[in-house]
């Protein structure tokens, strides 16, 4: 950096570029640095699963954080289903979007969002980036799948609209995202830059559709995906571009809330850009709060893309207005979660959490028998394999899943072997055979349709075994498959529950 570059920086905007950050860090207390930048100033933090062990902790973590300074934005992906922070260590006990899709009462999605928003709001989150808005038109896209509500842009549009009314009843912010849509892609945005090549008309009928309700339905926040729609500019991911920030998001469909960026270490932005060039870009093109999370958890990282967005401003790739107007943005939003009502108790609720989740689960379970004998409920104890695939970065790798765990409570004595693609080798199929002689198997997959050492194995053991069954856990690609097909529409801990009970004839 040349030398003469930092006398540039005032104290003042440095102060102003700190007030669009939210960077994450490592613990689950608060670092000295982190309290320090926010008494000076920071607009906020996000939290991950990292930062969370029990609802206690979490509480006296954000009381700390709070007590630097009580104006701040904490925020937290908390979509329920397979991407939750609150429930990493457990699994979730509420399904995702796509199970509530599956049940489509959005009165029960507006519950499930009222549930998660008392948790958050108890433990001190002030904004939830969620709901996912994206329309899941691509079956093999790599990172959305059970994170939306569907396919169908008319249900993902009503759903998103509950989920909003749900959570923001008591008082956190949603964050419709990705915008303007994630679902038809095949590439993950971690990794690289996908593309949306569709025209602008099909843009408006499907991707923007659960935007637009969004915004009528008075969401506070709005996150970028980090895409490429062509339609709009052919050249910048959508969390760098003008013209899809400022002239589509702000002017077209008339949002005034913040625009908060999808974290800006993710390589369809920062591969190119860097952390501090995108993130400057981002502020410019219409963004008011740049989030940095992954693994890009220090204080050094920080102080970078500061000095980052401040010496944009002092180049002239920034305009100071338009990080002002940002900054604006960031204050409305926490005035606004700091004049909300504490939620109800009795707001029209029966049942506590775990009710509320496991209810939608079994609701969302769909069974398909292939065969004319009773194969359900299991007479004895099974032997069940899941098999395993590698989950995108969003959802946390160690998070319990399965059905197999559950149904030993109900089944004593019930095997469970978890396979990897590693782990499988000519010999495999063999193995889980002799491991399943003479009992009941149950077969668990997660996507298979998306991962064919999955269904080679399947296929396997179903042509010795035509009495398995077989879980889905994850999108039902083809329910052709087993003696008895089982589709969950999700792999959290309920999902499975509520799998374990079909198998155990309980549901």
């Amino acid at each position: 950096m040349p030398c003469g570059r930092s006398m540039k920086r005032s104290p003042d905007l440095l102060r102003l570029a700190d007030t669009v950050l939210l960077p994450g860090f490592t613990g689950t207390t608060a670092p000295g640095w982190v309290r320090r930048r926010l008494a000076g100033g920071l607009a906020g933090v996000v939290l991950f699963s990292r930062n969370v062990d029990t609802p206690a902790q979490l509480a006296a973590l954000t009381t700390a954080l709070r007590a630097e300074n009580p104006e701040i934005l904490i925020g937290i992906d908390e979509e329920a289903g397979e991407v939750t922070r609150l429930e990493a260590r457990t699994g979730s006990s509420r399904p995702g979007n796509y199970a509530l899709g599956i049940v489509d009462d959005v009165d029960l999605t507006e519950r499930v969002a009222r549930d998660i928003g008392r948790d958050l709001r108890a433990v001190g989150v002030n904004i939830d980036f969620a709901p996912a808005a994206d329309v899941n038109s691509n079956p093999d896209n790599p990172v959305i799948g059970l994170r939306s509500f569907g396919a169908d842009p008319l249900l993902v549009a009503r759903h998103t609209a509950a989920w909003i009314r749900g959570l923001q009843s008591t008082g956190v912010a949603a964050c419709a995202k990705h915008f303007p849509g994630h679902g038809d892609t095949s590439v993950d945005s971690h990794h690289g830059v996908p593309r949306v090549t569709v025209s602008r008309e099909e843009l408006a009928e499907v991707e923007l559709w659960p935007f637009r309700v969004a915004i009528e339905e008075g969401v506070r926040s709005i996150m970028t995906g980090h895409l490429l729609v062509t339609a709009y500019d052919e050249e910048l991911p959508a969390t760098l571009s003008p013209r899809v920030l400022t002239g589509l998001l702000r002017e077209e469909l008339g949002f005034e809330g913040l625009i908060v960026t999808d974290g800006i270490e993710m390589a369809a932005v920062s591969g190119r850009y860097g952390l501090g060039g995108a993130s400057a870009m981002a502020v410019a093109a219409g963004a008011d709060a740049v989030c940095v999370g992954g693994e890009n958890a220090d204080e050094a990282t920080y102080e970078h893309i500061r000095d980052a967005v401040a010496d944009a401003v002092t180049e002239g790739r920034l305009p100071e207005e338009r990080l002002a107007d940002a900054a604006a943005r960031v204050r409305a939003l926490t005035a606004w979660q700091a004049q909300a009502a504490p939620p109800s108790s009795n707001d029209g609720q029966d049942d506590g959490q775990d009710e509320a989740g496991l209810v939608a689960a079994r609701r969302a379970v769909r069974v398909t028998r292939h065969r004319a004998d009773g194969l359900l409920p299991l007479t004895a104890a099974p032997h069940v394999v899941e098999l395993a695939p590698e989950t995108n970065l969003a959802i946390d790798k160690d998070m319990p899943w399965g059905a197999g765990e559950p149904l030993g409570k109900l089944l004593p004595g019930t095997t469970v072997a978890r396979l990897r693609q590693p782990d499988v080798h000519n010999g495999v199929a063999g193995a889980v055979l002799r491991q399943a002689a003479d009992r009941p198997l149950v077969i668990v997959v997660r996507d298979a349709h998306r991962h064919p050492w999955q269904t080679d194995l399947l296929e396997s053991l179903l042509a010795a075994r035509p009495d398995g069954v077989v879980v889905e856990m994850g999108l039902p690609g083809r329910t052709d498959l087993g003696a008895v097909h089982i589709a969950t529409h999700g792999a959290a801990r309920v999902c499975g529950q509520a799998a374990a009970e079909v198998l155990a004839g309980l549901a």
